[in-house]
């Protein structure tokens, strides 16, 4: 059998249509459900959100969010400004969507709250907080690895 431009044509136009089949596959076993399921409305109560950022930049003492390794546990220390904390916390882990789960902010007396980690898969996860004190909103948000 010769190899003329013909036949050449042909294996070319033949792998760029498996090329393209291969991607298509591909391209179905994505799992986008770490996309937001609301991104319209996530969009447009962005200014709410920046307002929590502006807020929590003008604070004298800042959330301080600490990894305590060795004990298996976050800590969330608020600022001692306020008497009464409330809001959520929101774990969030990018590589795992059922993973996710959200806390209720339970400051105790010395305005710190503990979360254990055990039993969290290890890898890098967000901290996301949403606190309301002094009839203000703040938001903080740090990555830590567990």
């Amino acid at each position: 059998m010769k190899f003329n431009w013909g036949t050449g044509i042909a294996v070319f136009y033949s792998f760029f249509v498996l090329v393209l089949v291969f991607a298509v596959y591909r391209s179905t076993q994505y799992d986008n459900s770490l996309v937001s399921d609301h991104y319209y409305a996530d969009d447009l109560a962005y200014q709410q959100h920046y307002n929590k950022l502006v807020n929590a930049q003008q604070l004298e003492e800042d959330l301080k969010i600490w990894n305590k390794i060795q004990k298996r546990e976050v800590e969330l220390h608020f600022p001692a400004d306020f008497e009464e904390v409330s809001g959520e916390v929101y774990f969030f882990c990018p590589s795992d969507k059922q993973s996710d789960f959200r806390l209720p902010v339970q400051a105790g007396g010395d305005h710190v709250q503990r979360i254990p980690t055990e039993g969290l898969r290890p890898g890098r996860w967000k901290v996301k907080v949403n606190w309301k004190a002094g009839g203000k909103e703040f938001y903080k948000e740090v990555s830590i690895t567990i």
